[in-house]
C-alpha cells in the first residue's frame, strides 16, 4: 500500500500526462484544418497548455501560478476532494466498499446502508450527526471521525505520515482547525450554496453538528438538542468548576463565556425548534427547505429565512 502523498503525487502525474496529450490532440486538429483550408502559414496552430479545459489540468485551473505553486493547488484540492468524499462515507452517501451514491433518498436510513453494504469496512455514523467542536469533548467526532476513515481506507502503518501529509497540505496545524474554520465554508462552495449538509450552529461558533440532508427525520433537531448540545454543555459545566476550584480564574472566565452563548442557543433556538419535529420534502429544494430551520443553522448567503 502507498502512502497518500504517494497515491497524490501519482493523480498529478496522471493528470498531467492526460493534460498534455489532450494539448497535443488540439495540435493536431488545429494544424488539420489549418491545412484543410491553406491557411497554416496564417493561423497559428499552437495550443497553450493552460488553455486545455480539462478539469484537472493544474496550469489550466491556475494559469497565473508557477509549476510549484500548481503542484500545491493540486495536492490541496486533492485532499479537499478526499475530506469531502469521507465526510460522504461518514454518513453513508458514499461506502470504501462499493462505488457510486449509497443513500441519496429522502428518510434513507442506515438499515438501508447495511442492505446494500452488509459488511461495511467503515461504518457510517448511526444517528446522523457528527459534532464539530473545538475540543475533545466527543468520541466520535468529525475529526476522530476522519483519523478513523484514513486508518481504514489507507492503512495504519502510515496513518501517522498521512494524517501529517493531510495537515501539510491543508495548511494547518492539526485537522480541528480545518474541521471547525474552514469545512463548511469548503462545503457550501463546492455545492455551490445548496449544501447536502447541513450544520448546526450556535451564535459564535461554540457548538457545532453536522446532518446530511437524505437522513434527516422530524426527530433529527431532538438528537442534536439531547445527545449533542447538552452532552456539551455538561462537559463544559464539569470543567468550569474544576477551574473555578483550581483558582483559574481566565479559563473560568472563557468556559462561562461560552455556556452563555449555548444557553441562548438552546433556549431561544434549538429548544423550540426541536418541539416543531419539522419535517421537510427534498423535492422542494435546499432553498425552500433551509431557511426552516432560521437560526438554528449556519448562515448561508442566498439561503436567508427572507428568501423562503
Amino acid at each position: 500500500m502507498k502512502t497518500l502523498e504517494q497515491i497524490v503525487a501519482q493523480h498529478r502525474d496522471d493528470w498531467a500526462a492526460r493534460s498534455l496529450a489532450q494539448q497535443q490532440l488540439e495540435i493536431e486538429n488545429n494544424e488539420a484544418v489549418a491545412k484543410l483550408y491553406g491557411l497554416e502559414d496564417e493561423v497559428p496552430s499552437h495550443v497553450p497548455l493552460e488553455r486545455v479545459s480539462l478539469t484537472n489540468n493544474s496550469a489550466f485551473r491556475w494559469p497565473n501560478k508557477t509549476p510549484a505553486e500548481r503542484d500545491a493547488l493540486f495536492t490541496q484540492s486533492a485532499i479537499n476532494d478526499l475530506i469531502s468524499y469521507a465526510v460522504g462515507c461518514m454518513f453513508g452517501r458514499y461506502s470504501l466498499d462499493q462505488p457510486g451514491l449509497i443513500l441519496a433518498d429522502q428518510g434513507a436510513t442506515l438499515q438501508d446502508y447495511l442492505d446494500k453494504v452488509p459488511s461495511p469496512t467503515y461504518m457510517p455514523d448511526a444517528d446522523n450527526v457528527i459534532p464539530i467542536v473545538e475540543g475533545d469533548w466527543f468520541e466520535d467526532d468529525i475529526v476522530e471521525r476522519f483519523r478513523q476513515f484514513l486508518r481504514v481506507a489507507f492503512g495504519e502503518q502510515y496513518f501517522e505520515e498521512n494524517l501529517r501529509f493531510v495537515n501539510e497540505a491543508l495548511g494547518v496545524k492539526n485537522l480541528r482547525d480545518y474541521f471547525v474554520k474552514s469545512f463548511y465554508k469548503d462545503h457550501v462552495q463546492r455545492y455551490k450554496y445548496r449544501p447536502i449538509y447541513w450544520l448546526f450552529s450556535s451564535p459564535k461558533g461554540s457548538f457545532n453538528a453536522l446532518i446530511y440532508l437524505h437522513r434527516y427525520t422530524p426527530s433529527t433537531a431532538s438528537t442534536v438538542l439531547n445527545e449533542y448540545l447538552r452532552e456539551l454543555q455538561a462537559k463544559l459545566k464539569a470543567s468550569l468548576e474544576h477551574a473555578e476550584r483550581s483558582n483559574n480564574a481566565k479559563e473560568a472566565d472563557r468556559l462561562r463565556k461560552i455556556l452563555l452563548e449555548l444557553d441562548g442557543y438552546e433556549h431561544d433556538v434549538l429548544y423550540p425548534l426541536a418541539s416543531q419535529n419539522i419535517a421537510i420534502d427534498l423535492d422542494d429544494g435546499v432553498k425552500a427547505n433551509y431557511p426552516k430551520f432560521g437560526a438554528a443553522l449556519k448562515k448561508v448567503r442566498g439561503l436567508e429565512a427572507s428568501d423562503g
